[in-house]
């Protein structure tokens, strides 16, 4: 009976409370959204106004003379529109900068906002998508809002492949939602608005197609690693606030072959800090010989090697530096060394006379017979082979697979194009027809390598003693060594070829 009483009192104090409890519940949810919301991640476009002290002009870039010269258009059309409109003219919604990360994409961007007075909205692609759905829209329509209150403006999508591919591979369909979004912004551009979409991409063949037709992304324009010249010019833009003794530019340019803007600004700083190191009030050639060691071969290591291990890098890198130095379509030998760096033991620095765009089949063969020379020269002299090499086969069979595959500079014409194993264009007999035409270019090349020093033993062997006496040898040292080599036969490669396989 008192258990009956109670229950019952119980029972109507919680209905009495159950409005209390409800309002409490809500303003629970309430509670958990707003902190959900809090944590949930904003973005905000990085603006650069043209008279920022950050801001970005044609005199601080160089080496990209061709980009430049496409966005001059971009930049007259934003600062004297009317002499367009004259015309009926209007300039491209959208210009994609596309090409190898380092190259100056950005940079051309903020230029161009800077010489044409235009504010500069950057947003990274990436920071566009998150996990929530619809978020990544949103975020597009805003940086758009607020570029066109804004204008004349640029806006700078920074790694557009982030949000750019091909739609219909996603799993959420939270990338094609953002996508769609950007794709409806640059179609609503009216005539009259002083606004351009700038974007950059490393990776143009992944984009959607709707992207890169006319009205969106009009204008594309590659920009490509700098040249000789182009390098020298973006050594001096970057040395122009720096103490720089009588420093060669010229010669650091033609040793910087293949690197990208960023790369030779790198390479600035780091001679900047080799100098500061040293206590010296200048930067010397000095400065930029160990710059360029540490940007292309890497930091110097503490390993220490037993002399055992240390003779046979000497043999190895020796025999990289003597076939170079025998086959005359193989850049020159710069400098050899056997001073672990990186993950490398010794490395040896080849640079080209000048910049080259075509190579022939023979000069393909050649590099591939300068990278096995390490490993033949084990081969020769100690009768076996160390893990040492296993860098240059890599790179020795990634020629020879692009030779067949990509050149068609095998014996076999039937062995042409490109194609995966998963590709069903490609039969079985095709693929094998492959595999032997790539075995037998890499076994041309060790045979050319192992003929060419053998022939010339004396020579390895005083390279080799040298680089155990001295562990870095410069050019001047290397030509007195090689002076006397006996010059390679024509094509010697021809004589240990193999018969090329049938078909």
């Amino acid at each position: 009976m008192l258990i009956a009483s109670w229950w019952a009192n119980f029972e109507a104090w919680a209905y009495n409370a159950a409005p209390v409890f409800e309002i409490f519940f809500v303003f629970a949810i309430v509670t958990i959204l707003v902190l959900l919301l809090r944590q949930m991640p904003r973005t905000k476009p990085q603006e650069i106004k043209p008279d920022s002290d950050s801001a970005i002009g044609w005199d601080d870039i160089a080496g990209v003379e061709d980009a430049r010269a496409e966005l001059q258009e971009v930049v007259e059309f934003l600062s004297a529109p009317e002499r367009f409109a004259r015309v009926g003219a209007r300039v491209p919604r959208g210009v994609l900068l596309h090409g190898p990360p380092g190259t100056g994409k950005t940079l051309l961007a903020k230029a161009v906002a800077h010489e044409s007075g235009a504010r500069f909205y950057a947003q990274s692609a990436a920071g566009f998508v998150e996990m929530f759905a619809g978020l990544g829209a949103a975020r597009v329509r805003r940086l758009f809002r607020i570029a066109r209150k804004n204008q004349p403006s640029i806006i700078f999508i920074d790694e557009l492949d982030a949000v750019g591919g091909q739609r219909g591979f996603g799993l959420s369909g939270e990338k094609d939602q953002t996508l769609n979004q950007l794709l409806i912004e640059m179609d609503g551009f009216k005539s009259q608005d002083r606004l351009v979409v700038i974007a950059a991409s490393n990776l143009l063949e992944k984009l959607d197609m709707a992207l890169l037709r006319p009205g969106r992304f009009d204008r594309q324009i590659y920009v490509s690693p700098p040249d000789v010249h182009a390098r020298e010019d973006i050594l001096r833009v970057h040395v122009r606030n720096k103490p720089v003794g009588e420093v060669d530019l010229e010669m650091v340019a033609r040793q910087t072959a293949g690197l990208t803007g960023a790369d030779l600004a790198n390479i600035c700083n780091e001679a900047a800090i080799f100098a500061a190191r040293r206590g010296g009030a200048e930067i010397l050639n000095e400065d930029f010989d160990h710059a360029l060691e540490r940007v292309i071969a890497g930091t110097q290591s503490r390993r220490v090697l037993n002399d055992h291990e240390k003779e046979v890098v000497a043999y190895h890198e020796a025999g990289h530096a003597l076939v170079a130095e025998m086959l005359p379509a193989v850049d020159r030998v710069h400098r050899v060394s056997i001073v672990p760096r990186g993950r490398a033991l010794g490395y040896t620095l080849n640079l080209p006379d000048e910049d080259r765009y075509l190579k022939t089949r023979e000069e393909l063969i050649d590099y591939m017979t300068m990278l096995l020379g390490g490993r033949a020269a084990e081969q020769i002299v100690f009768g076996a082979v160390s893990t040492g090499a296993a860098d240059d086969l890599r790179r020795a069979s990634e020629v020879a697979g692009a030779m067949i595959t990509d050149y068609a500079m095998g014996t076999t014409v039937a062995v042409t194009g490109r194609g995966s194993p998963m590709d069903e264009r490609v039969s079985e007999q095709t693929l094998r027809l492959r595999d032997e035409e790539r075995e037998e270019l890499l076994h041309s090349a060790r045979a050319s390598a192992t003929a060419l020093l053998s022939s010339n033993r004396a020579t390895l062997n005083a390279l080799a003693a040298e680089l155990q006496t001295q562990e870095v040898l410069e050019r001047a040292a290397i030509e007195r060594i090689v002076a006397h080599a006996a010059p390679p036969r024509p094509r010697l490669a021809a004589a240990a070829r193999r018969e090329p396989p049938s078909a």
